[in-house]
């Protein structure tokens, strides 16, 4: 389906963009979505020229299908974004691509856990692992996310390199950006720990957290640890692996941090990502208001 127009866009996305394999498939899918949509409703094939005359009323007819799959604003908004890159690409230097507004997305705030629960989480999953190595590795990837603030990948992406453990971790996270965070004792302890009981040998260019049978560990599996144990403590179902991150954020916000550090040490490419934190410390204090106050 056009693979001169969409191979050259997928390499653009993954060599030049540095984007992730879950991008790069998400937004070529998109791209073989609207090509096989115009084919259908301009009934030619589809060419570089073809695209570049697109006008707003090809990309809400494109839109209106999508719909008719049952998508909602958000994914409609996402879909119309990768939209805009792929007809900038194909059109080059001088590519035009038609100004069409997207739906409207209501951004969702994200929802903390207290320090008690993530430490609780993290201590049931542990302790219910099926050997000591394993209890020691999940607790240990765990306390990552929510002591360090890393994203599920950045903590499965780490590697043996970062052995001997300082006060400081370098972390790799979205398009290739490293970032320094800084390491509790209670992290080098822990990881410290699951090095010890690991049956398998951590080389510099190997993993460092390993899967049952010394492979790479899946974030799958964390996933799915994370939701046992939630149900088993009853937590919401949005506790999830992310959400321990989101809790990282919210408390130091909470304790004083700035945004500009803290848009540091979560790795964010703009304040604005860093800037929804506020809001969520708000809707806790009026929580706490609503609760606490006699006349609330």
């Amino acid at each position: 389906m056009a693979p001169d127009l969409i191979d050259p866009w997928a390499n653009h996305l993954a060599l030049d963009r540095r984007r992730s394999v879950h991008t790069v498939r998400a937004y070529v899918a998109t791209a073989e979505r609207l090509v096989g949509f115009l084919q259908r409703h301009r009934g030619e094939p589809v060419t570089a020229a073809m695209l570049a005359r697109l006008d707003q009323a090809d990309l809400r007819a494109f839109l209106a299908d999508r719909r008719g799959d049952g998508i909602g604003n958000l994914s409609a908004a996402r879909e119309l974004s990768a939209v805009r890159g792929f007809l900038a690409f194909t059109g080059g230097d001088n590519g035009r691509v038609p100004h069409l507004k997207g739906p409207r997305v209501k951004r969702g705030l994200p929802r903390p856990i207290s320090p008690d629960e993530a430490v609780t989480l993290a201590q049931d999953i542990a302790e219910g692992a099926r050997t000591p190595w394993v209890g020691a590795r999940d607790w240990a990837v765990l306390l990552l996310l929510y002591g360090a603030g890393l994203r599920i990948g950045e903590a499965l992406g780490l590697t043996g390199a970062v052995l001997p453990l300082g006060q400081t971790l370098r972390v790799t996270g979205k398009r290739g950006k490293t970032r320094i965070v800084p390491l509790l004792p209670q992290l080098r302890d822990a990881i410290d720990a699951y090095v010890a009981l690991c049956p398998y040998p951590i080389e510099r260019d190997q993993p460092l957290f390993r899967g049952a049978r010394g492979g790479p560990l899946s974030p799958a599996l964390i996933r799915r640890a994370v939701q046992g144990a939630r149900g088993r403590l009853g937590l919401s179902d949005r506790t999830t692996p992310h959400a321990l991150r989101h809790s990282f954020a919210t408390h130091l916000l909470g304790r004083g941090a700035d945004l500009r550090s803290l848009q540091e040490l979560l790795g964010h490419a703009s304040l604005s990502s860093t800037q929804v934190y506020t809001q969520v410390d708000a809707a806790h204090l009026l929580d706490v208001y609503r609760n606490a106050h006699p006349r609330a």
